[in-house]
């Protein structure tokens, strides 16, 4: 907002001299008696065009005048108003910048100066800026360059720069001839204007919980995800990157986790439009984030709410009857972080003579029979039994990784329309071989006003996307996992340039596996997207404060994915290949209609909507999957060469959504606010007998700090509780869970194709939304000539009727139907503190804590809250386990005592087991959890002259961590590579009190392996997520190369992560199970995350 006011300012000055403008032209009629100037200035904006600038410690606008005029110019009307006052006035077109006549008076009669610029935290000039020596009414305003000067100044004196939406600072004169302010905004400023969803409210009277993002926050962190901007700047909302690949998804939870079946990802509303694939948007195109974290903010949304909701402003044109051009670019490059500690050649073949040493203790072999070693293969070894190789798999199969990215904006436009175009290609190249994604982004708006009565718009854009996708399942021979399996004694490549596998050699019994370059280099997983999206929309302005609004958006995804696996890769596609071909689309489109109604009376100021809205989803799907070819020639461009081809598949599905909502905003003398909220949705997802739900909710507020009692409390510049309480809820299931399905195929019967039908799911005309209440209490304070700021909140979220699988007889056919049969609950604090450590002329410093607290529980589940158990099922069953009265991510598993020892022979033998092999619990337990109690960042910004400094460090408490690869790489030894605990930390009768077992070679003993507390570590950690170092360069220097403003910066990502001993993998913060509830934190094998250092550049032409 305050940047919109700033360039209608810099509009009205450049048509200063235009023939006949806005303010020439526009007569009003006014009749007001004893009214504030305040109420009469707000009359003037409500009745016109025109806008009101001016700081209000210096002009008095609670003061009693009286107007009445006919049909008279905007000058006549202030000479009229302003007479006998100390105001003075200057009108730029539709912008009225009201100064004190004390002020300027008392500078024109002072001889000698102190000058300087001011700026915005963005480098351009801000004009209106009052600038005034403290303790005394002396002082200017800056002029349409920043430019300002004050004469006769003590050299003790202080200067106090203030400006409406921006943070006041006092700077010390000392000597100083020239002064320099860069002015940064007041993200708690009263007047600042946040989207809630089909409208704006002044954020002093929202009564919800509203978090707020702006464009220089999210591109901070130069990332090609926008969420990874938004980490760690809004309480409440935990963001986790569970994979370093350049395609790797982003997990989303406000405010905990709340369901168990169905999607926990917030709602993405881009420009009034619900978007999928979020993620994929160019985070140079975004304006601003608000997110919706209450059921008082979030109830406009209804169905769709109850996992929060991120609203998405894209940027414009430009208002200022000038052409904006810009560029931002910046290369970067990224390497592993942090290689887990394996086995080099040399310890791994200790480990296999061990192993061999030790397999009469687990097998009973023939006198003559037991296995013998042999380090003979000329392809491995040299004739001493040395190896001839020692290969890093990890080396091999990661790499550095240098991407780039570049945005041109093109954005101009004047009162009447204006038109934005944007343009950005990005490659963004993946740490681990042949990994990549690369994007083009183009987007335009344009808006225009053609008369008085009426605005319009136009935002489209369209996303191009390719991907060679690295696999981010379970399990399965894939490079995360074979770069860390795969034995060091086996080369990249053999002299005569064939591929080495486990193949290589029959020796060993190794576990089959292609080498992880062989695959990175030689399978493809290609990802083509294309996404169109874009709204339309027509404002009507019926009367003063009066609005009718429609518009139309769509967001349509068309994909395909083609893959292949060559002939020659070992346990993956060996020996006939394979090749899939998918092709996906959808599309999404809505129609909303509403009438927004807003105005001020007094004291008195309303804000309020209805409205309803149409939505429909169409999704289509095609495959086909083929194997057998009898080269690689074909791959997926011709399936049809492929001798072993399966029956094509198909799928076709559509939902559609009525709703009604409503909404009305009160306050009263900036004191009380109260909002009322209402949805009404009714949605094809459901039963027949539940297809509407009804969403209501309630906010109140007061600004405390506004009552004449707290006048005397000086230290306090605003205080404001909140409270609000309401339901949203969830429609993220399957598109037709509540009906019966039918599948079909064919079988062979009599040696003939026959078709099939057959019922796989039972119906249930009952099946209703979950649904989450939600109460939250607030407060934001802000004291100390707002040096320090706090933003805090207590939630409490039931979400009951949870989607769960009921069980049902056996004599039905079935194990269980869908039905509502459970609850859950969240509770928690958000907190975010602010403060302005340091305010100077030459430097500035400001903090930011910013944490959430949060306790996930199960409330109910079913009738009789009997367990249940999610998965992953693996090794011991499912890993997790769903329990009344613990959090939804409790792992599951056995408690390890430790390794049995040489006089614990009896007893282990009654238990099956030998000295050297784990001791177990003989029941399974809850042994950890993925959820975790608290998550934060702490960021410091320093400013010195025109440098800047960013610190950010993201820290989580109270997790923990499967790490599931220890089955691979501990629990089961000699089959392949593993960690170096096996062979340092292992069971011997020489270091006995450990918990990790005894090498015995798999392929010769078995393996005794089981999910067990030892797999679980501490999952907390600190993270140094970001240092940028940025310089910006002064207007003066600038001048005649063609620039309005140039910043270069230098950013290191990830630098470095704090963690448990204990902890093994890459990084703590991972998931091997996607969007699963209870995944979070539970992962085999990962993509490791790199360290990435960034330069970059924004222009402005």
């Amino acid at each position: 907002m305050l940047r919109f006011t700033v360039f209608c300012f810099f509009l009205g000055l450049l048509q200063v001299a235009a023939v006949e403008s806005y303010s020439q032209a526009t007569r009003l009629s006014l009749k007001m008696q004893d009214e504030s100037l305040e109420t009469v200035l707000g009359m003037i904006e409500d009745e016109s065009e025109f806008f009101f600038l001016y700081n209000r410690d210096l002009i008095d606008v609670d003061q009693k005048v009286n107007i009445n005029v006919e049909n008279k110019t905007i000058e006549v009307i202030l000479d009229n108003l302003l007479n006998g006052t100390n105001i003075s006035y200057a009108v730029f077109d539709r912008q009225v910048v009201l100064s004190n006549k004390k002020i300027i008076n008392s500078v024109a009669k002072q001889p000698s100066s102190v000058s300087g610029n001011v700026t915005d935290d963005m480098g351009q000039p801000l004009p209106g800026v009052t600038v005034l020596i403290k303790g005394t009414t002396n002082g200017t305003v800056t002029n349409f360059d920043g430019d300002f000067s004050i004469s006769n100044i003590p050299n003790d004196a202080t200067l106090v720069f203030s400006f409406v939406g921006m943070i006041t600072q006092e700077v010390s004169v000392n000597n100083q001839s020239e002064i320099n302010i860069t002015m940064r905004t007041d993200a708690i400023g009263i007047e600042e204007v946040v989207a809630i969803g089909y409208g704006v409210q002044r954020k002093s009277d929202i009564t919800g919980s509203v978090g707020v993002v702006n464009a220089e926050d999210i591109l901070e962190k130069p990332s090609f995800n926008a969420l990874q901007g938004m980490k760690g700047k809004v309480a409440g909302v935990n963001i986790f990157s569970n994979s370093g690949s350049p395609t790797g998804s982003t997990r989303v939870i406000i405010r905990g986790v709340n369901s168990i079946e169905t999607d926990t990802d917030p709602l993405y509303v881009v420009d009034g439009v619900v978007m999928e694939d979020f993620h994929l948007v160019n985070p140079n195109d975004i304006e601003r984030i608000e997110v919706l974290k209450d059921a008082s903010s979030a109830a406009i949304y209804g169905a769709r709410g109850a996992n929060g909701v991120i609203l998405v402003t894209t940027k414009r044109g430009a208002k200022n009857g000038d052409v904006v051009v810009s560029y931002d670019g910046y290369v970067s490059v990224g390497k592993i972080r942090k290689k887990m500690d394996l086995l080099n050649a040399e310890e791994w073949l200790e480990v296999i003579k061990r192993g061999y040493e030790n397999a009469p203790k687990y097998k009973d072999y023939e006198p003559g029979s037991e296995p013998a070693i042999d380090f003979t293969d000329p392809n491995l070894f040299d004739a001493n039994g040395n190896p001839l190789y020692d290969t890093d798999w990890q080396d091999e199969a990661t790499r550095v990784a240098v991407s780039h990215n570049h945005q041109f904006s093109v954005q101009q436009g004047n009162e009447k329309s204006s038109v934005g175009a944007f343009l950005n290609y990005s490659d963004n190249q993946g740490i681990m071989l042949n990994s990549w994604m690369k994007r083009v982004n183009a987007k335009i708006a344009y808006d225009a006003q053609p008369t008085e009565w009426l605005d319009f718009g136009i935002n489209m854009l369209v996303n191009k996307v390719w991907e060679n996708e690295i696999e981010e399942g379970g399990g399965h021979q894939m490079p995360r996992r074979s770069m860390i399996e795969m034995v060091p004694i086996m080369p990249v490549k053999f002299p005569d340039g064939s591929w080495s596998s486990s193949s290589s050699t029959s020796n060993f019994g190794l576990e089959g596996m292609a080498n992880p370059v062989h695959v990175l280099k030689t399978q493809e997983r290609l990802r083509n997207r294309t996404q169109f999206f874009g709204n339309t929309f027509l404002n009507f302005h019926l009367l003063p404060g009066l609005d009718l609004k429609t518009q139309f958006g769509i967001d349509n995804h068309i994909r395909q994915n083609k893959e292949y696996s060559p002939k020659d890769l070992l346990n993956i596609s060996y020996p006939n290949a394979w090749a899939n071909v998918n092709d996906y689309e959808t599309m999404y489109w809505q129609e909303e209609t509403y009438l927004s109604y807003n105005t001020t009376v007094g004291d008195h100021r309303i804000n309020s909507v209805l409205g309803l809205s149409w939505q429909e989803r169409v999704y289509r799907q095609n495959t086909i999957n083929v194997s057998g070819f009898s080269d690689d020639f074909f791959k997926y461009n011709n399936v049809g060469a492929a001798s072993d081809p399966s029956a094509p598949g198909s799928s076709y599905e559509r939902w559609s959504m009525n709703s009604y909502f409503f909404r009305f905003g009160y306050s009263y003398k900036d004191k009380y606010m109260a909002t009322v909220t209402a949805r009404a949705d009714g949605s094809s997802r459901f039963g027949d007998n539940n297809k509407y739900g009804f969403f209501p909710s309630a906010g109140l507020g007061w600004v405390a700090s506004n009552e004449e009692f707290m006048s005397s409390v000086s230290w306090i510049d605003f205080l404001k509780l909140r409270a609000s309480y309401g339901v949203t809820g969830s429609t993220e299931l399957g598109t037709y869970r509540s009906l019966a399905t039918i599948s079909g195929g064919t079988v062979l019967l009599n040696n003939e194709r026959a078709n099939y039908n057959v019922v796989t799911r039972l119906p249930n005309p009952d099946l209703e939304w979950e649904k989450t209440s939600q109460f939250d209490v607030g407060m934001n304070i802000t004291a100390f000539n707002q040096k320090v700021s706090l933003e805090i909140d207590y939630y409490y979220k039931l979400t009951s009727d949870l989607l769960l699988g009921r069980p049902v007889p056996h004599s039905t056919g079935f194990e269980s139907v869908m039905d509502n049969i459970g609850s859950v609950s969240n509770q928690g604090i958000d907190f975010l503190l602010t403060t302005r450590n340091v305010q100077k002329s030459n430097f500035n410093w400001e903090s930011t804590l910013n944490m959430n607290y949060n306790k996930n529980r199960i409330e109910k589940l079913g009738e009789n809250d009997e367990d249940i158990f999610p998965g992953p099922w693996w090794v011991s069953g499912s890993q997790t386990i769903l329990r009344v009265g613990e959090s939804l991510s409790s792992f599951y598993g056995y408690r390890r005592l430790g390794t049995w020892g040489t006089d614990e022979a009896e007893e282990a033998a009654a238990v099956g087991a030998v000295p050297g092999v784990a001791k177990r619990t003989a029941e399974r337990e809850i042994i950890g959890k993925g959820l975790p109690d608290f998550t934060g960042s702490f960021i410091n910004r320093f400013n010195y002259k025109n440098f800047d400094l960013v610190v950010d460090l993201q820290f989580t408490l109270g997790v923990d961590i499967m790490q599931q690869f220890f089955h691979s790489t501990e629990d089961r030894t000699g089959y392949a590579n593993g960690l170096s605990t096996i062979l340092y930390d292992g069971w011997t009768e020489e270091n006995q009190n450990t918990m990790v077992q005894q090498i015995r070679n798999a392929s010769l003993n078995g393996q005794n392996s089981e999910v067990d507390d030892h797999w679980v570590c501490d999952g907390s950690f600190l993270r140094g997520n970001l240092i940028s170092l940025g310089y910006t360069f002064d207007g003066g220097l600038l001048k005649g190369t063609g620039l309005r403003s140039c910043r270069v910066y230098a950013n290191v990502d990830n630098l470095f992560v704090i963690h448990s001993k204990d902890f093994k993998g890459y990084d703590p913060e991972a998931t091997s199970w996607g969007g699963d509830q209870w995944g979070q934190n539970i992962f085999f094998f990962q993509y490791p995350k790199p360290t990435t250092v960034t330069l970059g550049v924004n222009v402005k032409f």
